[in-house]
């Protein structure tokens, strides 16, 4: 059986998003103190290691990524060429998401259909149906964090998101 901050670290890997100590205890079938105790222990391998990667702690939780050494690389490696409107839709998402794209569309406009599966094939924005079925669940992924080179979204941007290109 694996150690548990191997599991932790394919949790944080598979998930690509920031995870509080309760959600990485659910996925690790485990409690809370035992998913910190791993959690600290994981936090250690990567701070000793000569790695790309580390676990950092964000405003929403824990997560596995690129070293700030390493965030040139994106930009070089992974280049967006988003419009203005589809930038909004992103920002929109970043947000307020997870958000509906019911809602995303209400606060968006009708273009948003349009740019939702370019964010989506670009690998910035996540997709899944909701348990009613009829819309999606949009929020962004950790590849955003890392080619934004950022991890909350000042508020001052939102009054940028209602506006329509």
């Amino acid at each position: 059986m694996p150690r548990l901050a191997s599991k932790i670290e394919a949790i944080l890997y598979l998930k690509a998003q920031p995870l509080t100590v309760a959600e990485i205890a659910e996925f690790a079938e485990c409690d809370r103190e035992t998913a910190a105790e791993g959690l600290l222990e994981l936090m250690t391998d990567y701070a000793h290691r000569d790695s790309a990667l580390e676990v950092a702690e964000t405003p929403n939780g824990y997560t596995l990524q690129l070293r700030e050494t390493f965030h040139h690389l994106v930009q070089t490696l992974v280049p967006a060429d988003l419009g203005l409107g589809a930038l909004r839709t992103l920002a929109a998402i970043a947000l307020r998401g997870p958000i509906s794209q019911t809602e995303l569309v209400e606060l968006r406009g009708s273009g948003a259909y349009q740019h939702v599966p370019e964010l989506v094939e670009l690998g910035f924005v996540r997709k899944r149906r909701q348990s009613d079925g009829r819309s999606y669940w949009l929020q962004v992924t950790n590849k955003f964090h890392q080619y934004f080179q950022m991890n909350q979204l000042p508020q001052e941007f939102d009054q940028h998101v209602k506006a329509k290109p």
